[in-house]
Parts: C-alpha cells; structure tokens; sequence
C-alpha cells in the first residue's frame, strides 16, 4: 500500500489526448526510463527541486502479476485519474459552499434539498437511490475507461497503451450517450504533439494540487485549525460527519 500510495504521489504521467486508440509499439508506453524523464523534465517546483524520487521503489513491482511495466501502467493511469476526479471534486466543493448553489431554489434540485448545507452536509441530504444513481453512471464511465465496448482498437494501459487514455463514449448506452467525456463539443482547435505534451504535464501537476487541496478542504471542514492556511477563512464549512462514511445517514453494515 506504501509503495502505491507513493507512486500516485510522486511518478510522472500522461494524461488527455484526442479520443483515438493507441496503438501497442514493442516496449510499453509507461516505462521506467520514461517515467524517470518525465520527472525530471517537470518544471515545477518539485520536478526542478527533486527530480525523479522513489524511496520505495514503487516502479521495480509487480503488482497481481502485471509486470514491472504493467504496473508502471497502472500506477500512471491511476493517478491520472485520480488527479481528474479531485479537480472536479474541488471545484465542485468550491462551487457547492456558495449561495448560488446551497441557498434557496425556486426548484429543488433533489428531492429532501435544505438551503444552507455544507458541501458534504448536501451529499448527506440526497436521498439514498440518487447517491445509487450517481454511482451507477460513475461504474458505467468507469468500464468505458477500462474498454468495456472496445475489443479490438483499445489498448490497456497496462499492455502497452497510453495511460490516461479514456476511449470514446459517443453513441454508446443503446445509443443513449450522445457526447464525448472527453472534448464534447466540436469547438476546440485541434493540438501540436507539443501542445498535447505539455497539457499532459500540466494536467498532472494540477491533479497533484487538486488531490492536496481537496483533502485540505475535507480536514479543515472535519477539524477546525487543522490546517492553518484555512483556519483564518471567516465562516469557514464544517462538517460534523465522517467524509470516510459516505452512506452514513441511509443504513450501516455495524448498527
């Protein structure tokens, strides 16, 4: 757990590309001497200061008989997404501790809504087939992203494809989904391999910012002066619950 945890932490990544496969080449596109460059190559302040640093040798594994590029993979591709999934969480906790949201509605966005609730006091307030619902459809983007529906142009990220790569959805769901995840609409202009590069890099760095500034935010809401640069915000949200019990108000496995 130490060396994964390390891992999502410390290694490089490649993150958004334009919804084509990849295609498998002979060495696998998550490699350690890849993995090495790309942190030392990161002009951030951690990439300049440290460079490439891996204490536990997270890269040497094998994790569940992958290989040691496999789970170089792997690793790569999960922090990838670990990192866009904490983006969206921080602008969504942003987003849900302003009135514009929290406050009153004319229509209830969610059957139960009360105005005035912190951003995990809302997720509390859904009812429990709306966090199901929720859930379901993070499963189904989940199984896209994995191939689910691509036998033969996807490449996992563990064989040779690119990590961070998420396939395209359109027409998918019995034809139901009707936009890309990625680049839903046509309005963007088409990107330089130096272009796409460095959005992979920045990608990264904003993800790793993201998954520190969101655990920021759930400390400092969880236990007030927890963390200083916070502490001084007037009004600050907090949370009377437990962040690591998301189904706390609709049943318990030990009650």
């Amino acid at each position: 757990m130490q060396k994964i945890i390390a891992a999502l932490a410390l290694s490089g990544a490649a993150a958004y590309v334009a919804p084509v496969a990849p295609k498998a080449t002979s060495s696998l596109a998550a490699s350690k001497d890849e993995v090495i460059a790309l942190a030392e190559a990161n002009p951030d302040f951690l990439g300049k200061a440290i460079g490439f640093w891996d204490p536990l040798g997270a890269l040497d594994s094998n994790f569940w008989g992958l290989g040691n590029e496999g789970t170089i993979g792997y690793l790569r591709h999960a922090e990838i997404k670990h990192g866009r999934v904490a983006m969206a969480a921080f602008l969504g906790y942003m987003a849900g501790a302003t009135e514009l949201v929290s406050g009153p509605h004319k229509i209830l966005p969610y059957r139960g809504f009360e105005p005035g609730l912190t951003p995990p006091e809302q997720w509390d307030a859904i009812p429990l087939y709306g966090k199901l619902q929720i859930l379901v459809i993070v499963g189904m983007l989940e199984s896209y992203g994995e191939g689910a529906g691509f036998p033969e142009s996807y490449t996992h990220y563990t064989k040779g494809g690119l990590p961070g790569f998420y396939p395209s959805i359109k027409g998918k769901g019995a034809g139901q989904i009707t936009f890309d995840l990625y680049k839903p609409f046509p309005i963007f202009p088409e990107q330089s391999e130096a272009q796409k590069e460095r959005g992979r890099r920045v990608e990264v760095n904003n993800g790793r910012a993201a998954m520190l500034g969101l655990m920021s935010l759930l400390s400092a809401s969880a236990v007030p002066g927890s963390v200083p640069a916070l502490s001084g915000i007037e009004g600050f949200p907090q949370y009377s619950g437990n962040v690591m019990v998301p189904f706390s108000n609709d049943f318990s496995l030990f009650a």
